[in-house]
């Protein structure tokens, strides 16, 4: 019997040697996500996809797992085999607002359970105000909200989320004292934004809002991060309009399991970069989404200040779930 569990032994010694020894990729790959279907972090999700088959000349399966503020398909990847095969489209959500907003209720470590291989790039949000609104600045908006308080409101995605959290953070730094309407998905905030049945909304400038403020149907009064955005080079950022120091973007980037082996993880990256730098990133440049990519060192030390930074907003801001 333990001849035969020696033999045994080798035999599946040998397998696994084998398996180790093929190149990466040898089968189809999934991309986990998080979300329906639609909006930017899937849209993301499938340019990269398909440039990393194109490449790998191998399937690249977008798998949506909505559920629980991203935190069904992220627990699913932390928990899935460490070889390579199952990735994630890691956000700002599940990798910095879920986790400082739910603390130890989040079924994964953000950080411990995870390996980096590249961040894909960072979105700014866009501040909004129907075209009817007296205000055709950030600095006439702040004016007017503080000789109006607590009677302008602004649309978001929902609460918690970064153009909430974005938002929130505008009122810490400027006392601004105006009402959060949360609503169930970003384009429901913009049609009233359009509408004017709120006076200003905030979104993710991939998609929607940027179509819609090229169209005119809103005003566009300033993005969220530190620059200017190419797709909308005559808007301002906060920071241009007299709120020093904001800088506030949404990022993409692809997490794996933290014990992937390091050819796999290495390999990852290279290849992740290689489709990043060729005809996708004008693809996703004409969504809003300015490419950047990371060592893998580099990004788990940009998520881990992202987890500190809205900690802070979250508290400050008295979102935590208890």
């Amino acid at each position: 019997m333990n001849g035969c569990k020696k033999v045994l032994g080798a035999a599946l010694c040998a397998v696994s040697a084998v398996a180790a020894a093929q190149p990466y990729p040898s089968k189809p790959v999934r991309i986990m996500v998080g979300v329906s279907p639609g909006g930017g972090v899937d849209t993301a999700a499938r340019m990269l996809g398909q440039a990393l088959g194109d490449l790998w000349r191998r399937p690249v399966i977008i798998e949506n797992r909505p559920g629980v503020v991203g935190m069904v398909a992220t627990e699913f990847t932390a928990k899935a085999p460490p070889d390579g095969y199952t990735l994630l489209l890691c956000n700002i959500a599940t990798h910095a607002i879920v986790p400082a907003r739910y603390g130890k209720k989040v079924p994964y470590d953000p950080i411990g359970d995870f390996a980096f291989p590249s961040m894909i790039g960072t979105v700014p949000n866009l501040f909004m105000v129907h075209p009817s609104f007296p205000a055709k600045t950030i600095r006439e908006y702040i004016r007017y909200a503080k000789k109006h308080p607590g009677q302008v409101s602004f649309g978001s995605s929902g609460v918690g989320g970064s153009p909430h959290l974005s938002i929130e953070l505008l009122k810490t730094l400027t006392g601004l004292n105006i009402v959060h309407v949360p609503y169930k998905g970003a384009s429901l905030a913009l049609a009233d934004a359009i509408s004017g049945h709120i006076e200003s909304s905030v979104g993710n400038l991939a998609g929607s809002p940027l179509a819609a403020a090229k169209a005119g149907r809103v005003r566009a009064l300033a993005v969220t991060s530190g620059k200017r955005s190419v797709q909308l080079p005559e808007v301002p950022t906060f920071a241009e309009s007299g709120v020093s120091g904001y800088d506030v973007s949404s990022w993409y980037g692809i997490c794996t399991q933290a014990r992937v082996p390091q050819p796999v993880l290495t390999q990852l990256t290279t290849d992740i970069h290689k489709a990043l730098a060729g005809p996708l990133k004008q693809r996703l440049t004409d969504q809003g989404v300015e490419v950047a990519t990371t060592t893998p060192e580099e990004f788990v030390t940009y998520v881990k200040a992202e987890i500190k930074k809205w900690t802070r907003v979250v508290i400050g801001a008295k979102l935590q779930v208890e």
